[in-house]
């Protein structure tokens, strides 16, 4: 399929107030991805990271759209996290660098949720059926884990949804047609009735093979109610 349709359909969905209200009006369920929309994370700070453990173009080999296969692979749980660390060492042709080396690398991308964020999801999800559908991984997800604990006294995401998905639980990974098909049936979405919001066009992409509006994420983690608002979702 081509993508210049679902760019065009995306660049109306922003810039057009009345057709976003046309479209959205009968909203009943709403899926959210997490990196980006919810969870600030910055990949140019694991790229740096990558780049000091010794991988040469790191910006190649760990971008937003489109990595090594070997974080495909973590995020479906085809591999462990030790085979993820021996998958860098090889990388950067370093046996000598610690687990805890790479992890630190590897979750340095991970920045954190802007205040308030929390409470605009409770908002949400008295008006909707929400659900999170996020590609992680087990380093990732632990690493998220304890900061909610530690930072808000959570433990863990499942409050703010009816339910949450993680690529790693489901062994598929966005924008695979499947994950969305999926989280539809398990819940008897329809999908005309469904809006999936992410921050990545791939994504949005593959969310549009399977019928459900999207919104394309392009503010800031810490703009999400001011987005919901001006999407008239809130």
């Amino acid at each position: 399929m081509r993508l210049t349709l679902p760019n065009f359909e995306r660049r109306i969905l922003i810039e057009d107030p009345l057709l976003i209200r046309n479209t959205l009006e009968n909203i009943k369920n709403i899926i959210f991805d997490y990196g980006n929309v919810i969870f600030e994370i910055d990949f140019k700070k694991t790229q740096e990271a990558l780049t000091q453990l010794g991988i040469i173009n790191s910006t190649e080999f760990f971008a937003r759209e489109s990595h090594h296969n070997l974080f495909n692979d973590f995020e479906t749980a085809s591999i462990s996290p030790a085979q993820f660390r021996d998958g860098i060492r090889e990388a950067a042709a370093n046996n000598n660098l610690t687990d805890e080396e790479i992890d630190a690398a590897w979750n340095s991308l991970l920045i954190g949720v802007p205040p308030g964020i929390h409470d605009v999801l409770l908002k949400v999800k008295r008006k909707y059926r929400t659900f999170l559908l996020s590609n992680n991984n087990e380093t990732h997800y632990n690493y998220i884990v304890d900061y909610l604990k530690r930072e808000f006294g959570m433990a863990d995401n499942s409050s703010l949804f009816e339910k949450a998905y993680y690529s790693q639980d489901l062994y598929l990974r966005k924008p695979n047609v499947e994950i969305f098909e999926q989280v539809m049936a398990e819940n008897k979405l329809n999908p005309s009735e469904t809006l999936f919001i992410d921050d990545s066009p791939q994504h949005i992409a593959g969310a549009k093979l399977v019928g459900l509006n999207t919104l394309l994420m392009t503010k800031h983690p810490r703009e999400l109610e001011q987005v919901l608002m001006d999407h008239h979702i809130l």
